[in-house]
């Protein structure tokens, strides 16, 4: 049985919540990927050009600093990795969470919540970010609360 593993960065709380559901479901430990300095209300202010997200999206090479790197990666088979659609991809936070680890022969099933988007392009923009033999899969958007059943059967769905 593969060893696996829900890494999730949730800014409001919405992410957290599935990504619990989803370890729940797939049997798997639970990590979540702090920023080393927290986002405030105002800094996920995307109306505003100037807020700490606004100017991160704008540039595709900012790595905002993790609060630590204590995930223990090479210990998984699997990793389900969540995290909120910002402007239609994932948060360069989750780039700075793949170039810090060795994810190499990995399987990595990308998860999200949205306010209305799909996964539009972030697996494309997360693939440089991990070495070329780490599995990429597109995985879901896991908006509305599904529940531990329906994530099971979405879990077992997955080429894994």
């Amino acid at each position: 049985m593969k060893k696996m593993l829900v890494a999730y960065f949730s800014a409001t709380g919405v992410t957290a919540a599935a990504a619990k559901n989803l370890a729940e479901a797939a049997g798997a430990d639970l990590y979540e990927i702090r920023p080393k300095v927290p986002y405030t209300h105002d800094d996920l202010n995307w109306q505003n050009k100037r807020s700490r997200s606004s100017v991160e999206m704008s540039d595709r090479s900012s790595r905002p600093a993790l609060a630590d790197q204590k995930a223990d990666i090479a210990s998984y088979d699997v990793i389900f990795l969540g995290f909120p659609m910002w402007w239609y991809i994932a948060p360069t936070i989750v780039n700075t969470f793949l170039e810090s680890y060795d994810f190499f022969g990995k399987t990595i099933v990308l998860f999200a919540t949205s306010g209305g988007s799909g996964l539009g392009d972030t697996a494309k923009y997360l693939k440089p970010s991990v070495a070329p033999s780490t599995n990429l899969i597109e995985g879901k958007v896991l908006n509305g609360r599904p529940s531990v059943d329906a994530l099971k059967e979405w879990v077992a769905s997955l080429p894994l």
